[in-house]
């Protein structure tokens, strides 16, 4: 067209009005069903309706893999630096956040500009969550309990818990889920409200833990000779144990029990040797309580009698029960009459 000049449009014609997709599909199965329909009406809703729909179709699908492509990058890389500087748990509860925004967002865009009702499909989807909310109430508390687990963090993937009655390592932490390793290789997957509560002991929280063994003894032992054998127990891990002040070793005479003199042996150790270091101190105090003919007592009872005058007969004759004898004749298991 020379620039300048006008489009003359003749006196009595008028521009069609422009069918949508969703009137020329119903339009189009109105005139199949009723007999009205024919070929080149079908190859015209094909051609003008149908084939530029699939277009979009595939233009929205390849924009919601690359928003996918993109949401998935976008994600390590921001979580990345923070379960390397912070936390491995918080660093993918955030990356999960990022990843899911994105996608709600890329998918809000390409129904938009697909003529989608996003006024309508969300107050259907608010009206949806109201009813799933009070379905899946424990659900629901799960969720709000993972996150926040995951924002107070009260422990990480690789520390030993206790929680809900349950001890063992932490393998993952999910939004409505919390997976450990129990000491023997099971797995076992805890809701995040039964975690979050109850009370939660950390147990590899900090480096150092304390080794306690309780020790009891007899009375007729020495209290010197006792403190030396326990102080040679402990002392035979002087490599292990960790120094310093509120550190080291103590042997403590914590209580005189109804049948012993009770000890307490404690020395401060790594927490990833706290099993083992126990174990092993267990075994030399019972080594070196041996080498020092130190005994153990066990709970007992001493019963003392006492003899009256005239009542030996009634106190110290027992009656004797001596077993029914059965006759040969009868038989060995009796008959129903």
């Amino acid at each position: 067209m020379v620039e300048g000049t006008e489009t003359i449009v003749p006196e009595g014609t008028a521009t069609a009005p422009r069918v949508s997709f969703s009137e020329a599909t119903e339009q189009v199965i109105g005139n199949l069903t009723s007999g009205e329909g024919d070929m080149v009406s079908v190859v015209d809703y094909a051609t003008q309706h149908l084939a530029p729909q699939l277009f979009l179709a595939a233009i929205g699908l390849g924009i919601v893999f690359i928003g996918y492509l993109a949401a998935s990058y976008l994600s390590r890389v921001i979580s990345k630096p923070i379960c390397r500087r912070v936390d491995e748990t918080f660093g993918i509860f955030v990356g999960k956040i990022v990843f899911y925004s994105i996608m709600f967002g890329v998918v809000g865009a390409v129904l938009s500009k697909m003529g989608a009702p996003l006024g309508g499909l969300a107050a259907m989807l608010t009206a949806a969550g109201f009813a799933i909310g009070l379905a899946f109430q424990g659900t629901l508390s799960n969720f709000a309990s993972g996150v926040l687990m995951l924002v107070f963090r009260p422990f990480k993937v690789g520390d030993v818990v206790n929680a809900a009655g349950v001890m063992g390592k932490v393998n993952e932490i999910d939004l409505f889920t919390t997976t450990l390793d129990t000491p023997d290789n099971r797995r076992i997957i805890v809701p995040n409200s039964s975690i979050s509560g109850g009370t939660i002991e950390n147990i590899s929280h900090h480096a150092h833990r304390r080794v306690e063994v309780p020790v009891g003894v007899a009375y007729a032992a020495d209290i010197d000779m006792t403190r030396a054998a326990l102080t040679a127990a402990v002392m035979t891990f002087e490599s292990e144990f960790i120094p310093g002040e509120k550190r080291g070793y103590a042997v403590i005479m914590s209580n005189l029990g109804a049948s012993s003199v009770d000890w307490l042996v404690r020395m401060w150790v790594p927490s990833k040797d706290f099993f083992r270091l126990k174990e092993s101190l267990t075994v030399e105090i019972k080594r070196q309580l041996d080498a020092h003919e130190i005994s153990i007592p066990f709970p007992q009872l001493d019963v003392h009698l006492r003899r009256d005058e005239g009542d030996e007969e009634v106190l110290f004759q027992r009656p004797r029960v001596r077993p029914m004898r059965r006759n040969a004749a009868e038989p060995s298991f009796p008959h129903a009459s």
